[in-house]
């Protein structure tokens, strides 16, 4: 206590201690850069409702089913479940491969069905029970993925005998992927399965999942016609329903229905719902839901990403048009079972340099302005959009930062799990939102944000406050220039005098462990200091404090600066 009220001591200490860096220093990325870009103004009114918000956020799903019962993967899962406060929904595919359990990239296998020498089926829950377990103790829902087909029960078909292909192979082209020889033991290994996740987890549980039929049936997934799908499906529906009648149940999950050809199929497998006959039962054709995937399209242009909102949005574009000129189904909610920026979750940047975006800041801020798009989308095709489901996990045991699409590298976050935090934290009612540096959506859908950039908002009102969600988005990596942002937030109760505002922020310096690990040299070994540093920088933080506001008129204006490639949510509580 004597040495402490020496001031003396006092300044000797100041000296010691400046003379050692700082902690983390080294570590701490550079300030973006100042305001380059006009200035933007958004006005917010929450005085004017536009529609509900739905949680379409809350979706997921990987290739690699076996991802669910390791480390990291059931790490991710229980965030997964924390950053929402509504049900996460979780699809993922291989539930009926055959094989040891053993992930690979773009393979995984539960090896529940097999035939004894005299063809009867011999059923084995253990991995399969390992996954759906491993759901239940994070407190997410299964998607149900009917596929792929076991090795017993596909169809010899003469160039498509080999079952395992290995990726970079195409990993689609074995007979996993095949029909099935026997439509009636397809139909029952259906029944089973559902019957025993009935059983193990109970009614009330799994009538409130969604049972899915195969996965893009209108390219190589699906090694048969249209119509054996089709086939497949009335099925695989027969086989859900004699289990759990009131099961949810639907398909097709086709691809981007920009492509005239995936579009047809969409059209025609409704077509056969909506006025064809049940290849299993003779009645109308049960669905509950329609699916399908919408992708974008990224490229190298001068060694720059160039990213493919436009075709994203025109494969949403088409296939609302799609569903809403079936009477019968306008009203039936439609589930984007894939939605994404591009089509190959496991290929890494090593494999294709373009997809190095997904370790940084462009891909939240490309799918914040897709998000808003959806919506948009939806209400004017008058239709209803439930799930917008990314197509996005983790990779067990790969390199830090590998380039996969994934929302988590060895147990850290990336930024991209921070935009669905974001949007989590929205609830209750959209309304208005104007902005001046915005691209009109027809534009958006036309050409993407190819010449300008995107700096644009949404915003939510519930009974206590009010969520608004501003992005500065641009295709080309690294070409969006910061802009100061004033915005004003109208329509306040009138029984707001003072609100408190506090802002998220998604860029190069909040938000981001990728920024922080490139900062510590990119280390694929960090020590377990450097990995602590990574934990404390990966969740959704602050930027500045929060701050009270009066409230005039109704209304406040928040000032604000947004780097290239930035998302800031401001919520505003009274």
């Amino acid at each position: 206590m004597r040495f402490a009220r020496n001031p003396w001591a006092f300044a000797w200490m100041f000296l010691v201690l400046s003379s050692f860096p700082a902690a983390g220093q080294g570590t701490v990325p550079p300030s973006p850069p100042a305001s380059t870009g006009a200035p933007v103004h958004i006005t917010a009114d929450l005085a004017t409702p536009i529609g509900p918000y739905r949680p379409i956020y809350s979706w997921f799903g990987y290739d690699e089913s076996n991802y669910s019962t390791m480390r990291d993967g059931r790490k991710l899962l229980g965030e997964l479940h924390d950053l929402s406060p509504v049900p996460v929904y979780i699809r993922a595919h291989h539930l009926l491969t055959s094989g040891d359990g053993v992930p690979e990239l773009k393979w995984s296998s539960t090896n529940v069905y097999r035939e004894d020498a005299s063809g009867k089926p011999i059923y084995d829950f253990a991995i399969l029970d390992g996954i759906f377990d491993a759901y239940k103790a994070a407190g997410v829902r299964p998607m149900v993925e009917l596929g792929f087909m076991p090795k017993d029960l596909a169809a010899s078909l003469p160039d498509r005998k080999e079952y395992q292909v290995h990726y970079p192979q195409s990993t689609i082209s074995g007979a996993s992927n095949n029909p099935p020889k026997d439509y009636a033991k397809w139909r029952e290994l259906v029944r089973v399965v559902v019957a025993h996740l009935v059983e193990r987890y109970g009614r009330d549980t799994v009538r409130q999942w969604y049972f899915e039929v195969w996965n893009e049936p209108d390219i190589d997934y699906w090694h048969a016609s249209p119509e054996d799908y089709w086939k497949l499906y009335d099925y695989a529906v027969a086989g859900v329903r004699a289990a759990l009648p009131e099961a949810r149940v639907g398909g097709p999950a086709s691809t981007s229905p920009r492509s005239e050809k995936a579009n047809a199929f969409l059209k025609d497998f409704l077509t056969h719902a909506a006025t064809g006959k049940s290849a299993a039962t003779g009645g109308t054709v049960p669905l509950d839901f329609i699916s399908f995937h919408v992708k974008g399209q990224p490229q190298i242009e001068n060694g720059r990403v160039q990213m493919g909102l436009d075709r994203e949005l025109k494969d949403v574009d088409h296939g609302f048009a799609t569903v809403a000129s079936f009477t019968k189904f306008h009203d039936l909610p439609i589930i984007l079972s894939e939605a994404d920026p591009e089509g190959c979750a496991a290929c890494s940047s090593k494999v294709n340099p373009a997809n190095d975006y997904r370790n940084g800041t462009l891909y939240p801020a490309y799918t914040a302005a897709a998000y808003k798009a959806l919506f948009a989308l939806a209400d004017e095709h008058h239709v209803n959009l439930l799930a917008m489901l990314s197509w996005s996990f983790e990779f067990e045991n790969r390199d830090y930062f590998e380039g996969f699409r994934s929302l988590a590298t060895n147990g850290i976050d990336e930024p991209i799990l921070n935009f669905f935090r974001m949007a989590a934290l929205m609830k209750a009612e959209r309304v208005s939102v104007r902005s001046d540096g915005a691209i009109p959506l027809d534009q958006l859908v036309a050409s993407g944000a190819g010449v300008v950039s995107d700096i644009d908002g949404m915003a939510t009102k519930g009974a206590n406050g009010a969520s608004i969600l501003l992005w500065n988005y641009r295709d080309a990596e690294a070409q969006a220039a910061s802009a100061p942002v004033t915005l004003a937030i109208s329509g306040m109760p009138a029984t707001a005098k003072r609100v408190l505002v506090k802002q998220y922020r998604i860029d190069t310096n909040h938000s981001n462990a990728y920024t922080v690990w490139k900062a510590m040299g990119s280390p694929q070994h960090p020590t377990s200091e450097q990995y602590a540093q990574l934990l404390d920088r990966e969740g959704l933080e602050l930027i500045g404090s929060p701050a009270w506001q009066d409230v005039k008129d109704g209304q406040i204006e928040v000032k604000t600066e947004l780097p290239g490639e930035s998302i800031a949510l401001l919520q505003v509580s009274w």
